[in-house]
């Protein structure tokens, strides 16, 4: 994985637990079905099966990928709209283009990260760079979904392009695991994203046999997905595999595990413990705020797409 990589010894390392501290203990451990997203890339649908107030503040997640395209497979998303929560699309190998109908947009590549709020709604595209389409490669991603709480539905749109470089790096007590925190804290190191509903999430790369028990704040909810390799997670050494989620149950620290070279993405957030309506690319708190939202989206109240769009590009030249 080409994501941003670093020596563990240069970095600052976790402290070690208080005595009063409690592990968290793994309450479910799922696994992602496969299906195909957008116009057809490949995806693990990483929180199916789990119940939405275990997720709560977050609402879907695509591990997207892994894949090796051959010339001409690269496939994205066309143009769609979105409305009351955030997109966190994080490329950990390849290359994503990103457009919106707000200004927002730009090249997501090998450990960067797009953050955009959809707040009271937009249109964008996601879509594999011509060059890519092109001449094929490698394609690895996570896109996270986090909900937006009722005064928060209608805000402005925004967009965060946060580099692979600009996330804050820390490591394990023992060297071990290289921690990239893209939004939140961990042990009182922070990320560089900016959040409307307060979250942390983070990468991290372990080695064989090394350990990682990280503080977590006990008002959040606690995810672990495994995107590669073997580990376990939890105080009593749970085994998890790449595509399979693990909630954890309340308590002050973290434990993974690696038994081969390991890659997780932990997250957690503090729960909205709001109604949720959700419907396709609409995430609001009632039916009739949905309806709404499609109203609004067949109206142009989303705004247009801009002149001289990103528009998905087939290696024949066609659209």
């Amino acid at each position: 994985m080409p994501a941003v990589t670093a020596d563990t010894l240069t970095l600052p390392r976790v402290g070690s637990a208080n005595p009063a501290d409690i592990e968290r203990p793994v309450r479910s451990i799922t696994t992602g079905p496969r299906g195909y997203e957008g116009l057809g890339f490949p995806v693990v649908r990483a929180f199916a099966g789990v119940s939405a107030a275990a997720l709560d503040p977050f609402v879907h997640m695509d591990q997207m990928g892994e894949v090796e395209y051959q010339p001409g497979e690269p496939k994205g998303t066309d143009w769609h709209p979105h409305r009351g929560f955030e997109t966190v699309t994080y490329m950990i190998d390849g290359k994503f283009a990103h457009q919106d109908s707000h200004g927002g947009g730009g090249l997501i590549t090998d450990g960067a990260t797009q953050w955009m709020t959809a707040g009271a709604g937009i249109i964008h595209i996601e879509t594999p760079p011509v060059e890519m389409v092109n001449s094929g490669g490698t394609f690895h991603g996570v896109q996270l979904w986090v909900n937006l709480p009722k005064r928060n539905k209608f805000t402005p749109p925004r967009y965060q392009a946060i580099e692979g470089n600009d996330t804050r790096l820390i490591t394990s007590d023992d060297g071990g695991a290289l921690v990239r925190i893209i939004a939140g804290e961990i042990d009182g190191h922070r990320g560089p994203g900016v959040t409307h509903t307060p979250i942390t999430l983070a990468h991290a790369t372990m080695e064989s046999a090394a350990r990682l028990n990280i503080p977590w704040r006990r008002d959040f909810n606690a995810l672990v997905y495994a995107l590669s390799g073997q580990g376990s997670v939890g105080p009593a050494g749970h085994p998890i595999r790449p595509g399979q989620l693990a909630v954890l149950a309340p308590g002050d620290r973290i434990t993974i595990a690696a038994r081969s070279t390991f890659d997780v993405l932990i997250l957690g957030g503090q729960p909205i413990r709001e109604p949720v309506f959700h419907y396709g690319p609409f995430v609001m708190n009632s039916r009739a705020e949905v309806i709404e939202a499609i109203e609004d989206y067949q109206t142009g109240k989303f705004r247009s797409i801009p002149p001289n769009a990103l528009m998905p590009h087939h290696r024949d030249g066609t659209l």
